[in-house]
């Protein structure tokens, strides 16, 4: 059995984008700033001139997947402060017509298959939530609050006792960005 010394990953850091690594990782750029705790033990993460390295020493199967989530969750943090994530979502209703308004933080749906009451989905984090017409735009420059925000909408119009197939109301994914 053969064991690597170490194993090095270097995240490159593009034009425009500020790294402070203290016991959160934050990332500032022109979208917004990101800031995250990266605390797994044999982990090491520093910065160098305009690169983040990530090492660990005498690896094992654990140590390597986590090397390569706290790549893809810093990738993912970059993106968000440079481009931000942007997910398309269209409302489709057969009969009774469902209204979507944002309020702060909550979104209301009325009129959901012809219900007396509003169903309620979270806004998370700061994620930013936009209604014109059908379609549903949800922003934001943390993945991970965007895409829990678009899985809350559309379990909050989740069809209980009734064949999806023949009533396919509800507020779907169309695109991510």
């Amino acid at each position: 059995m053969v064991v690597a010394a170490a194993i090095k990953e270097v995240i490159e850091i593009p034009e425009g984008v500020e790294v402070i690594i203290d016991k959160d990782i934050s990332i500032k750029g022109p979208n917004g700033q990101i800031s995250r705790n990266f605390s797994y033990p044999n982990v090491k993460i520093s910065k160098d001139d305009n690169s983040i390295v990530l090492v660990t020493s005498f690896p094992k199967k654990k140590d390597k997947s986590m090397i390569g989530t706290t790549k893809a969750h810093l990738n993912n943090m970059i993106k968000g402060v440079t481009d931000g994530f942007t997910y398309h979502m269209k409302i489709v209703f057969a009969h009774f017509p469902m209204t979507v308004k944002v309020n702060k933080d909550k979104i209301n749906i009325d009129n959901f298959l012809g219900e007396r009451h509003p169903r309620m989905a979270n806004v998370v984090g700061g994620a930013k939530v936009s209604v014109k017409g059908d379609e549903v735009t949800i922003t934001g420059v943390n993945k991970e609050d965007v895409g829990q925000t678009m899985a809350n909408l559309e379990q909050a119009t989740k069809i209980k006792g009734r064949d999806p197939r023949v009533f396919q109301d509800g507020i779907y994914l169309v695109s991510k960005e």
